[in-house]
């Protein structure tokens, strides 16, 4: 009886519908924490922060990154994503170089005034498995000072 639970149980946990790839199926789930480089607060200001989050957004759908919510503090973002089949290095490469780029061309005055010249983001960054339970950990990045949810985002309908 009791195996019979067990087993119930893991058919209940798993994926109805699983990412699929050449050579591989699943999902990747990790929270990701960027920070900026001398932590200046640069996304107190809103059209900075609103700037980062379509370009993160855009470069999660540029690299086929499946994103749950992103949350923006001060000096640093919280995103629970789903990296897929990229290394955990090669994903934060991705996003934070594509968001810098971008962000720099639109704001070449940040660059002087806040980075000297260098880079927008701390070259370390934090990146997790959210484990069993994603809901405890969308709730932390929700809980940041500008979060948005992507499951809201997901509706046409809503533009």
């Amino acid at each position: 009886c009791l195996r019979i639970k067990v087993f119930l149980r893991c058919i209940s946990m798993r994926k109805h519908n699983p990412t699929r790839y050449s050579s591989a199926v699943g999902e990747c789930w990790v929270h990701a924490a960027f920070k900026i480089k001398y932590a200046h607060n640069i996304f107190d200001i809103y059209e900075i922060r609103n700037a980062a989050k379509a370009l993160f957004i855009k470069a999660c759908k540029t690299y086929n990154i499946v994103w749950k919510s992103i949350g923006f503090d001060n000096n640093h973002v919280h995103a629970i994503l789903d990296i897929q089949n990229y290394s955990r290095p090669e994903a934060a490469k991705l996003l934070k170089g594509y968001t810098a780029k971008k962000l720099f061309k639109l704001f070449p005055g940040i660059k002087t005034r806040y980075f000297w010249g260098s880079g927008l983001w701390s070259p370390a960054y934090y990146m997790d498995s959210v484990g069993k339970d994603i809901e405890f950990m969308q709730r932390y990045v929700m809980k940041q000072k500008y979060a948005i949810d992507g499951t809201a985002q997901l509706k046409l309908t809503s533009y």
